[in-house]
């Protein structure tokens, strides 16, 4: 529907376009829902949801990094408390302390724009 697309790669679209790709949609999805159980509800739901890492306090990341179980099976590994961790400790101290929603999403276009890789699996 756009003149000149049809010759380019999904990637130089998307590019173009300045949209994210399908998974880096849901990767960023993941980590918003983290965050509104951060700070839309007590530390008990994110304690029901999460193992905070309490041995590290804030010296990589920051200061609410989450624990990652050991897991063998699939089903498992693939759980939304699981695939989210490894994206949600490698943020930044800046942008867990958000005082709302907006200025998280925010805070993750800076670092999608900073750092790629961070919303691709």
């Amino acid at each position: 529907m756009i003149t000149n697309m049809r010759e380019k790669t999904y990637e130089e679209r998307l590019k173009f376009l300045g949209l994210w790709a399908l998974r880096e949609c849901r990767n960023r999805h993941d980590i918003i829902e983290v965050i509104k159980v951060y700070l839309g509800y007590s530390s008990d739901a994110l304690n029901e949801l999460f193992v905070v890492d309490t041995n590290d306090k804030g010296t990589r990341g920051h200061s609410c990094n989450l624990e990652k179980a050991r897991c063998t099976r699939d089903i498992v590994k693939f759980f939304f408390s699981n695939k989210v961790i490894n994206r949600w400790n490698d943020l930044d101290q800046s942008a867990v302390d958000v005082p709302s929603i907006n200025a998280f999403k925010k805070s993750l276009e800076k670092v999608r724009n900073n750092r790629m890789g961070l919303f691709m699996d």
